[in-house]
């Protein structure tokens, strides 16, 4: 025993591939994998008026759901206009660019697009380890270190996302903190271990790099958002990213009953934020929520999210790449779309995206979801920013090069029908 628990420990990998290949023979359903010049604000406070950028109306916080709406203090409906800038739930924990470009320039580019808010993942590991941040991964916000070496402390990668929070919301951007992975690595891949909000299944603590309960999920959730109480422009927490059980076999009720948790210990450290809950068969699918919604002691601060991408469409054979727009809408009405139309609560699609240079199914399956977006006059959250993944590999669905400046934005056809969807001035 002695001898297979050292094999296991020093062979994590193939390890993990042959549990997912064991349970794989176990399962009699089948399986798809879903993959893969500078402005100043003065100092904000819960009375502050925001002037957003023209992607939205004005808006004053605190937030709160009715029907379909997002609302904010005065119930002037808010339309989230949002990009998605991760890395800090990579391999390098912290968000992409800090290298290039000092992390309020990157802001206020987000907010001169044209997006008002801002999805920013983290990986637990980041929480529960706290890893020191070397100047090669920030190079262009060496000043964090100044701050820290006055307490003689060194930077870590709470630090550095906490200022990133700072500097998008002194932006004027709204921010929703996302937990992405357990693991810090690229998502969403088959390993078992980073399929939900928790792993502490049978051999885990042998298996998995980071093992964790739901209740080590939540103190984690927590301690991201303890610093960020008193900041009315962090909108809330899209509780976890893609749940999905092994083999696409999570079931909507449990995942509810988690996030209503979660939700109630984070509403008891600030009652006005939103709590983001996505869809299971990685944010597919919120069918669910029509007989068995999450419901909270505070009303009015529900907002269900979905994930939409060309290969996405749990059970069926015909990704949405290669669908018609009348099969296509007819899926995406099943899976939230009836939340909208029946005025139930809002929807955020909190993640979709295409390459640069996109194929003709990518061509297919972006049509067809701007036409429905437009349709539906959903909120929704881009994928994404980044000019690289953390393994240096260009990223395709960046909207931003290597630069990280106005001069290196990928001006093609994706800016275009955002502008259109966030019903703003098209970019020159």
């Amino acid at each position: 025993m002695h001898a297979l628990i050292h094999w296991i420990r020093r062979n994590r990998r193939a390890s993990l591939v042959l549990v997912a290949t064991t349970v794989m023979l176990l399962q009699t359903k089948l399986w798809k994998w879903d993959g893969d010049k500078m402005d100043t604000m003065p100092p904000l406070t819960t009375a502050t008026v925001i002037h957003s950028t023209p992607a939205t109306l004005n808006f004053t916080p605190p937030f709160h759901t009715k029907g379909r709406h997002i609302l904010d203090a005065k119930d002037i409906p808010l339309k989230l206009a949002s990009i998605n800038w991760y890395g800090a739930s990579d391999t390098d924990y912290v968000p992409g660019g800090l290298e290039v470009q000092h992390r309020d320039t990157i802001a206020a580019l987000i907010r001169d697009l044209g997006f008002n808010s801002v999805r920013l993942p983290y990986a637990d590991e980041i929480v529960m380890n706290n890893p020191v941040i070397g100047p090669s991964v920030i190079a262009a916000n060496l000043d964090l270190f100044s701050i820290k070496r006055e307490k003689d402390e060194p930077l870590r990668a709470l630090d550095l996302f906490h200022a990133v929070v700072e500097s998008l919301t002194a932006a004027g951007l709204l921010v929703i903190v996302n937990n992405h992975i357990t693991q810090a690595t690229w998502c969403c891949g088959v390993n078992p271990c980073d399929l939900s909000w928790k792993n502490d299944w049978f051999g885990a603590d042998i298996l998995c790099t980071v093992s964790q309960t739901e209740e080590r999920w939540i103190r984690n959730w927590e301690t991201v958002m303890a610093p960020l109480v008193s900041n009315p422009l962090v909108l809330g927490a899209d509780l976890r990213n893609e749940v999905r059980g092994l083999w696409g076999t999570m079931h909507w009720d449990e995942w509810a009953d988690a996030a209503e948790k979660a939700s109630e210990r984070l509403l008891a450290m600030n009652p006005d934020w939103l709590m983001f809950v996505e869809g299971i068969s990685s944010a597919n699918d919120l069918s669910g929520a029509r007989t068995r919604p999450v419901q909270l002691s505070i009303p009015g601060r529900v907002v269900y999210s979905a994930h939409v991408y060309k290969w996405s469409g749990w059970g069926s054979l015909r990704p949405f790449s290669s669908r018609t727009y009348e099969d296509f809408a007819t899926t995406m009405w099943k899976n939230w779309g009836y939340l909208l139309t029946e005025e139930i609560a809002p929807v955020w699609v909190g993640e979709f995206g295409t390459p640069d240079t996109p194929s003709e199914g990518d061509q297919n399956y972006w049509r067809h979801l701007m036409r429905y977006l437009e349709a539906m006059d959903a909120s929704w959250g881009y994928w994404a920013l980044n000019a690289r993944k953390a393994t240096g590999e260009w990223e395709s669905y960046g909207l931003v090069g290597d630069e990280w400046d106005w001069a290196s934005v990928r001006r093609d056809y994706r800016l275009k029908d955002l502008a259109r969807l966030g019903r703003r001035e098209e970019i020159e």
